[in-house]
């Protein structure tokens, strides 16, 4: 049977409305009736109902992961690595946690109060217009997968992946290496491509007019922009894909074309997805720890929630390249 308030009560020697005291507002209580109260509650492994708590704090403990990003669903596989940091954090505090994406979310609620939520951390690339809906009721604001000034943000260390990327190519003898990019959320293409002609500029390699391509963000249209690359006059000896996705429609034309992988061509993706050791070869790619950013995002959003004045406005999660057969 679980303990209830009375048991500690009696058990600690005071009221009822002591020990509701305690945990609400344990600042109104004695230090020596607080050890007494928490005592007992420890001794009868009791937890005070947080929908209680919350309404004697006038909060409702209720925070919201939404993934903006076109078409996504939960089950999208980087949005879900970064849900599985944020729930495992937030089902380690008092806070309720709503999973949508933003299209659903758009779709049942005109508004984040109509859900009583205290902030909200929006995954992707969440429009201006969202943000500053979501502030004007003052819901609290983190961005993850995103870099948007004026609101706290956690990201990968974009450019370190792409620079480990071209490293790892150069080192191996290549000097013509192509990039293939996905059009996904802008702000990672932005940074992967800057990354890119950096790195390659740093290494003293020329990017020439037809070494960067876009693409959209699927195996078919991927295939159909690496062919054209692969059958220019002057091919590349390396392409780096944009994201798992482009790399794998990269493979899928260069074995069309008679190729030999990485003997002929060497890839390389990014995101280090579930896909890259079913490629044949396996596919080097950039690993990020999306649980890690969602695990920051929500110490950065409960930092927001208590009123804290020093929070970082960006966070960077460092990458790791994972070297596999394809390179």
């Amino acid at each position: 049977m679980n303990a209830t308030i009375y048991d500690v009560s009696r058990l600690s020697g005071v009221s009822t409305a002591t020990v509701s005291r305690a945990f609400s507002e344990p600042g109104r209580v004695r230090a020596e009736t607080l050890r007494r109260v928490y005592e007992a509650a420890e001794a009868l492994h009791y937890h005070p109902n947080a929908i209680a708590r919350a309404m004697a704090r006038q909060r409702t403990d209720k925070i919201a992961y939404l993934i903006c990003k076109k078409g996504a669903t939960i089950l999208d596989e980087f949005y879900a690595g970064i849900c599985d940091g944020i729930m495992r954090t937030a089902n380690r505090s008092d806070y309720q946690l709503l999973v949508s994406t933003e299209e659903d979310w758009r779709l049942t609620v005109s508004a984040g109060q109509s859900k009583q939520i205290e902030g909200v951390i929006l995954g992707g690339n969440a429009q201006p217009e969202m943000i500053s809906g979501f502030q004007s009721q003052n819901v609290q604001v983190v961005l993850v997968n995103n870099n948007i000034a004026g609101v706290p943000c956690v990201v990968a260390d974009e450019a370190g992946g792409v620079g480990q990327v071209v490293d790892h190519l150069a080192d191996r003898g290549h000097r013509h290496i192509a990039m293939l990019v996905g059009r996904v959320n802008p702000y990672v293409v932005r940074e992967r491509y800057g990354a890119f002609l950096a790195a390659m500029a740093q290494r003293g390699l020329p990017v020439g007019p037809a070494d960067v391509r876009m693409c959209d963000a699927d195996v078919d249209s991927a295939t159909e922009a690496a062919s054209e690359l692969l059958q220019g006059r002057d091919r590349p000896t390396a392409i780096v894909g944009g994201n798992d996705v482009v790399a794998a429609g990269v493979i899928k034309a260069a074995r069309r074309l008679g190729m030999r992988l990485p003997e002929d061509l060497a890839v390389t993706g990014y995101d280090d997805s579930a896909v890259c050791p079913m490629l044949e070869p396996e596919l080097t790619s950039v690993h990020i720890d999306c649980r890690q950013m969602g695990e920051l995002a929500v110490a950065r959003l409960t930092a927001l929630l208590d009123g804290e004045s020093e929070i970082p406005p960006l966070t960077v999660v460092p990458t790791l390249l994972r070297v596999r057969r394809s390179t």
